[in-house]
This record gives structure tokens, C-alpha cells and sequence, in this order.
């Protein structure tokens, strides 16, 4: 009766990971990954109403960490599966990776990929700019791929168009600057960008046809909840999902490595998959 009664209504608290099944929508084929910086689990619910309200209306993860602290190395296993031996937050002259990311992966595939970055002035920027930190911008550190990443790891102005034209990455990931990620600013300012932001991208098509999961997550916490962070997940798929199972970024290197019917990267490819917890339709 009881479990009845939990497929009647859809509730999440019944179950990890429970949707609503809709298999006339189109199977999930894009990724675009959000990052907010060191802000933990609860500290993201209670200073980000508009983000957490997302993730209460679509799904999001309670047992979610980070790997390690500072930022870089997690960005690092975000996009390529490994931290590479990286405990610091230096520039690619002092850690050029000579691996692969999920981004080049994407294109050996003849798949897109793209990243977005805010108040970077030159494309695949190696070094700051202003409130642009090119730790953050995990593509510029894969020196085998420098040519692709001059090329679509592109300013923040970029984005827009992509979104209007249902043209936006298998692949992709947006880097706010240092204030709308919460680093330099407080979690309203970063939830006030994401309204904004994040908001134009759910109007768009290639959210509205179903095909595109955006995903924001923290690079880490502030040391204040063992690397415990707010991980949502936004698909038309998924309603009121709650996950408490054990997940971490590489799930999450994981999951772009699922999205485009490849075999994941490095770690990636022992983490727990993010598309089995939620219970996701993804292509091919």
C-alpha cells in the first residue's frame, strides 16, 4: 500500500531518486554545468532561495562532496576525472595537463562542447582578468587541447545567442565571474545571477524539448560541513527528486562522459553514476 500510494503521488521522500517516467520526452543529449564557490550544503539551501527552489522542484543531491580543497583540483576532476597530483590553485603554466577533458572528448565524438566565461576578454584566457580566475576555467589547463579550447572556450557574451538559438553545447559549462560565483560577493548576489542567468537558459528550446540537463553544483564548501554541497540537477524529467546516495565530482565527470555515450574519464569511470541515482533518459 504503501509503495502504491508513493507511485501515486510522485513523492520523493518515499524513495532516492524517484520521477515521474515520461518516455515521450527526448532523451537527455546536452550538459551544461554550473559551479558556485565554497559554500557548503545548507549554507547554499538557506542563501540561495531562488536555486534552491529549483532544486526542490526538479531534483537535487544530499550526500554530494566535493573532493578535496583549494578550487582547481576539483574543477580539475569536473572536467577531466583526476585532480592530476594539483593542491593548489596555480595557473596552467604551473600545471599544464597532458590528458584529456570531457570537452575534447566531446569533439573527437563530433559532438559540441563550449565554455562560457565571465569577464574573460580573450578566448581560453590562461591567466585572470579582472573578476575572471582562470582557475576556474578547467579547459585552459589541457595543453593538448589548446587549439579547440582557443576556439570555444569563449567570453560569457557568447551565451545568449546559444541559448536563443537551441544551439548550446553537448558538453558545456558556464564560469561566472568572482562575485556571481559567491566568491568575492555574497550567495545572494551568485542566486540573483543564476535567476538571471540560469533562468534565460530553462526559456530556452534546448531546455524546453527536454534534451538539455543543466546541473549547479560548488567547486567545494567552506570547511564547515566535510565538503558537503548543494548538487541540482534541472531536466523536464525530473520532478521533486530528492537523492541522498553518496556522490562526488566525479559523478559528475562521469555524467558528461554518459551524455555522450562515452566511456568516462580516468576516476570517472568507477564513480557513481549520476544518471543511475536519478533515474535519467540520456542519449545515445
Amino acid at each position: 500500500m504503501a509503495a502504491l500510494l508513493c507511485a501515486a503521488l510522485a513523492l520523493t521522500a518515499c524513495g532516492h531518486g524517484e520521477r515521474r517516467e515520461s518516455t515521450s520526452q527526448p532523451r537527455i543529449s546536452k550538459l551544461l554545468v554550473v559551479v558556485v564557490e565554497n559554500h557548503s550544503l545548507d549554507a547554499m539551501r538557506q542563501g540561495m532561495p531562488y536555486t534552491f527552489g529549483l532544486a526542490r522542484r526538479y531534483g537535487y543531491a544530499t550526500g554530494y562532496r566535493a573532493i578535496t580543497h583549494p578550487s582547481l583540483p576539483n574543477y580539475l576532476v569536473i572536467t577531466g576525472g583526476d585532480t592530476y597530483g594539483v593542491a593548489d590553485d596555480r595557473s596552467p603554466a604551473a600545471h599544464p595537463i597532458d590528458a584529456p577533458s570531457v570537452f575534447g572528448q566531446a569533439l573527437s565524438l563530433h559532438r559540441t562542447a563550449k565554455v562560457y566565461a565571465e569577464d574573460m576578454a580573450d578566448p581560453c584566457a590562461v591567466y585572470d582578468q579582472d573578476a575572471y580566475a582562470v582557475r576556474h576555467n578547467p579547459w585552459a589547463y589541457h595543453v593538448g587541447e589548446r587549439t579547440s579550447c582557443s576556439r570555444y572556450d569563449v567570453p560569457m557574451t557568447a551565451l545568449a545567442a546559444d541559448v536563443e538559438s537551441g544551439h548550446l553545447p553537448a558538453a558545456g559549462m558556464v564560469v561566472p565571474n568572482l562575485c556571481h560565483d559567491g566568491h568575492d560577493c555574497s550567495l545572494g548576489d551568485a542566486d540573483a545571477w543564476m535567476r538571471r542567468v540560469i533562468g534565460g537558459v530553462l526559456a530556452g528550446p534546448d531546455y524546453a524539448s527536454g534534451r538539455l540537463l543543466v546541473v549547479i553544483t560548488a567547486d567545494e564548501d567552506h570547511r564547515d560541513q566535510g565538503n558537503l554541497v548543494l548538487t541540482t540537477l534541472l531536466n523536464p524529467q525530473l520532478h521533486g527528486v530528492v537523492v541522498s546516495s553518496r556522490l562526488d565530482h566525479y559523478s559528475l565527470s562521469r555524467l558528461y562522459s554518459e551524455v555522450l555515450g562515452a566511456q568516462p574519464l580516468a576516476r570517472a569511470r568507477s564513480a557513481p553514476s549520476l544518471v543511475s541515482a536519478f533515474h535519467l533518459r540520456v542519449s545515445p
